[in-house]
């Protein structure tokens, strides 16, 4: 694999002033080709082999004697991230819900919080509401295309990006979501999950086991009592924990070929990069939307198919409040923060911004306010031929 040497700098125009991030590689083009739900290019016959296995299991569909539930919110990876394949996002949400008081969110953990989980196996084991609950939000599945990629970025590039932010735009500047690993036990920069409340493939795999399908594992091994009612999960729960074990075959856990398939899984591809376009990518820099949807980092991994790679993702994978929050809390993040989300890939990810509500990416642009407010009447200026110009920019992606 060989990769440009040459280091650009990209110009955002913010207010009045030029402030330049620097970015890494210019171009590479191994990932080229590949289309939505294929495996990074390039991979040897051994990953292509885990990376199939792994998509097998992603799409396996769960059973109670397998471990699902005794509460759940699908049956499978795949019945949430199937558009447009398997991978993918859908406008499938989960549930949140907590309350909050004078500025304070309280996750309402002994009660079943923060998330609801909607299905059980049984009726008494249902989940509800509580009523002290004031704040319910709804979060849509996210799109996994380029995981491994976003996985493989150093903590320290996120780390400049924040700093760079602080010191050059104080008004848009990220915060950093500190996340403790449950698998390696150290601390690392969280870049998954609309919180970036994970940092890791394989926390992000457990995490999602426990508490989208009920199904406990090494990482996770406890159950999800329904509203926090102990007694009523011993009622319910059907198989003994961890419900998520080593194949005697593979000695690989479920956990582990999901984190496979995800790590290996291509980015999304882009469409067509006509003049129009660039013109609008130029636009999109200059009214500083650029400045929180960074165009690219560059990955550094051990795995050769991997390094060196540009993650051209489209976001700076910091937290900011854009007037969109739920006033729900998760980890380090805070009740109105939100990751930037990743724009690579747009085109087929509709619809947009964490609830679903909008519809068109023109829409969600309309819905930005507090830190991304001055980049949004920017936009706004815009005539009518650029506007267009910078949407077909977004829709390429």
């Amino acid at each position: 694999m060989r990769i440009a040497k040459t280091f650009v700098l990209i110009a955002f125009v913010v207010s009045a002033s030029l402030v330049w991030f620097p970015l890494g590689p210019t171009t590479t083009d191994s990932m080229q080709g590949a289309m939505f739900g294929d495996p990074l290019p390039g991979l040897g016959s051994n990953d292509r082999l885990l990376f199939e296995a792994g998509k097998e299991d992603f799409n396996e569909v769960q059973e109670v004697k397998d471990g699902l539930g005794p509460l759940f919110n699908a049956r499978g990876c795949g019945e949430c991230h199937s558009f447009p394949t398997t991978g993918g996002s859908s406008a499938v949400s989960e549930v949140r819900f907590g309350r909050y008081v004078d500025g304070v969110f309280d996750d309402l953990a002994a009660e079943g919080g923060s998330l609801l989980q909607l299905f059980a196996i049984e009726p008494k084991c249902q989940e509800l509401l509580p009523p002290r609950a004031n704040r319910v939000g709804q979060r849509q599945t996210t799109p996994l295309f380029g995981a491994g990629l976003i996985e493989a970025i150093p903590d320290s590039q996120i780390l400049l990006s924040a700093d760079l932010q602080r010191h050059s735009v104080p008004e848009q500047a990220g915060g950093v979501h500190h996340v403790t690993s449950v698998s390696d036990r150290q601390v690392h920069v969280g870049r998954f999950g609309w919180k970036a409340q994970q940092a890791l493939l394989l926390d992000f795999s457990g995490d999602a086991y426990l508490n989208e399908m009920g199904i406990t594992n090494d990482l996770f091994p406890h159950e999800n009592a329904p509203n926090g009612n102990r007694q009523l999960l011993a009622e319910c729960d059907k198989v003994a924990d961890p419900e998520d074990k080593a194949r005697p075959d593979t000695g690989l856990r479920g956990i582990d070929n999901f984190t496979n398939f995800m790590r290996f899984l291509a980015p999304p591809p882009r469409g067509a990069i006509t003049q129009r376009v660039r013109r609008g990518e130029a636009l999109f820099d200059q009214v500083g939307c650029a400045v929180c949807h960074r165009p690219s980092y560059t990955a550094v991994s051990s795995h050769r198919v991997l390094n060196g790679q540009t993650v051209a993702l489209y976001s700076d994978l910091l937290l900011h409040d854009v007037g969109t929050g739920d006033q729900i809390a998760q980890g380090d993040a805070g009740p109105n923060e939100f990751r930037t989300p990743p724009l690579w890939g747009l085109r087929a990810s509709a619809p947009y911004l964490h609830d679903g509500s909008a519809a068109t990416p023109l829409q969600a642009i309309r819905e930005h306010g507090k830190q991304a407010e001055s980049a949004r009447k920017r936009f706004e200026k815009l005539s009518s031929e650029e506007r267009d110009a910078f949407l077909d920019f977004l829709n390429s992606l």
